[in-house]
């Protein structure tokens, strides 16, 4: 298992805070409403997971945790692109979060290859 990077610690809790802003900032029209409440859920969950896994209680469960928090980052990409695609927000707002949302998916993706090379996995 690895110890908590207090960067990604951070980066995974701001990340969590720009959603939450993007949330409030959205229409209340039903449709925006219902894409931003399955955004806010799947992207805030993310820091959680990360902090979960470092309680983890062996490989197995840190790689279960991080991987969990991978599934919630993809989800998070595609209410991204529906929010984007649909025109309820301009793409151009959510363009850094969308980046930032694939350089956690690329952070967690080599967390995972790092304590499976590590573990003989």
């Amino acid at each position: 298992m690895s110890q908590a990077e207090p960067d990604l610690v951070a980066r995974t809790r701001n990340y969590a805070l720009r959603l939450i802003k993007l949330y409030a900032a959205l229409p209340k029209t039903t449709e925006a409403q219902v894409l931003g409440k399955q955004l806010l859920q799947s992207g805030t969950s993310v820091g959680a997971h990360y902090r979960e896994a470092q309680r983890a209680k062996s490989d197995a469960d840190f790689i279960n945790k991080i991987q969990g928090g991978l599934q919630e980052l993809e989800e998070t990409a595609y209410w991204l692109e529906l929010l984007g695609q649909s025109g309820i927000m301009p793409k151009e707002r959510l363009a850094t979060l969308h980046t930032e949302t694939e350089e956690l998916i690329a952070i967690f993706v080599t967390i995972v290859k790092k304590v499976k090379q590590k573990s003989g996995r």
